[in-house]
């Protein structure tokens, strides 16, 4: 699988990238062996680049994913996490993190939101222990929107410091919109912004972002390009979700229409998902959470077989049409 630079750094991350809010409960239990199995199949696929956080589960991905990758390699592969929440006992668990944070795990510590630079190296600290390593290769501040004031002027700053002092690799910043993002590219020293469902086949409000990181030499990682399930499948079900609800009729008769374009060029939906965002020249990875070995089986050779020209022109032609 093809290995790509991040920014001006020397860390390399593959153009398939895993992401880890699976291997941390997100919204169902998953067991340990069925965690270390989807794992090895990345590993297998040619997959070099994994991420997580401590809001993955609560530390539950960390864990998981530092126990999965012990015996590889360390400089054949690429970490990050993020800071932003810091984890802390929780002084009146209800026994599930389900509804506060969306995972499958006892509530038994609460996410604390501290963008200082005191609580971006207790998190890192920590963060290490979880994962078992002595160093991450990228750290993202994790969704800053209510904080980004804190996130640009001491987060950021933090994290610059411990680039330059080659204690990680390399600085980014990670969310759901694309506001913050766009001014950590314009305002602050950031080599990768990681932007989830922004950057999609069915949504494209990103495209501001990536044309502000192509030209200051910022890399993009596009992360969940099956936009919360509704582009995973051939056909999406009336049942779908989008953006972490149902989806609405509209947007899901819009991805029957994308269904049906790639079905008359020979392919499926998840196909063109999983290809769509490294069109971009900005986009250096397209990251995607696995459940299980078969979904980074297929993910992966998606990601290595492009479209033909003809495909994309229908659907782009069919994305500009809802």
């Amino acid at each position: 699988m093809r290995a790509r630079r991040l920014g001006g750094t020397r860390v390399l991350v593959s153009s398939l990238g895993f992401g880890g809010a699976p291997l941390g409960n997100l919204y169902a239990p998953l067991d340990d062996d069925r965690a270390a199995a989807a794992v090895d199949a990345a590993w297998d696929a040619g997959v070099r680049y994994y991420d997580t956080a401590p809001h993955y589960g609560l530390g539950l991905s960390e864990r998981r994913l530092g126990a999965a990758l012990a015996h590889r390699p360390r400089a054949e592969f690429t970490v990050s996490t993020k800071v932003g929440r810091l984890l802390e006992p929780h002084p009146a668990p209800t026994g599930s993190d389900l509804a506060a944070g969306g995972f499958a795990v006892p509530d038994n510590l609460i996410r604390r939101p501290d963008y200082s630079r005191d609580g971006v190296l207790r998190s890192l600290e920590r963060s290490l222990t979880r994962l078992g390593l002595d160093r991450v290769d990228i750290v993202y501040v994790h969704d800053p929107e209510e904080h980004l004031d804190a996130a640009l002027h001491q987060a950021l700053p933090a994290l610059a410091a411990l680039r330059d002092e080659g204690v990680i690799g390399a600085v980014g910043v990670g969310a759901n919109t694309v506001a913050p993002l766009l001014r950590a590219v314009e305002e602050a020293d950031v080599d990768a912004v990681m932007v989830a469902g922004r950057w999609t086949l069915l949504d494209r409000t990103a495209a501001p972002l990536l044309d502000a990181c192509a030209r200051r030499g910022v890399s993009a990682v596009a992360a969940a390009p099956f936009n919360s399930g509704l582009l995973s499948r051939p056909r999406p079900p009336d049942d779908s979700s989008f953006d972490y609800g149902p989806a609405p009729g509209a947007v899901l008769r819009q991805a029957h229409r994308l269904a049906d374009v790639c079905a008359r060029h020979g392919t499926v939906l998840p196909h063109a998902a999983v290809r769509f965002p490294l069109c971009h020249p900005a986009v250096v990875c397209v990251v995607a959470g696995f459940r299980a070995a078969h979904e980074v089986v297929s993910a992966a050779r998606w990601a290595g077989d492009d479209l033909s020209a003809a495909a994309w022109s229908d659907l782009d032609r069919c994305a500009g049409e809802r």
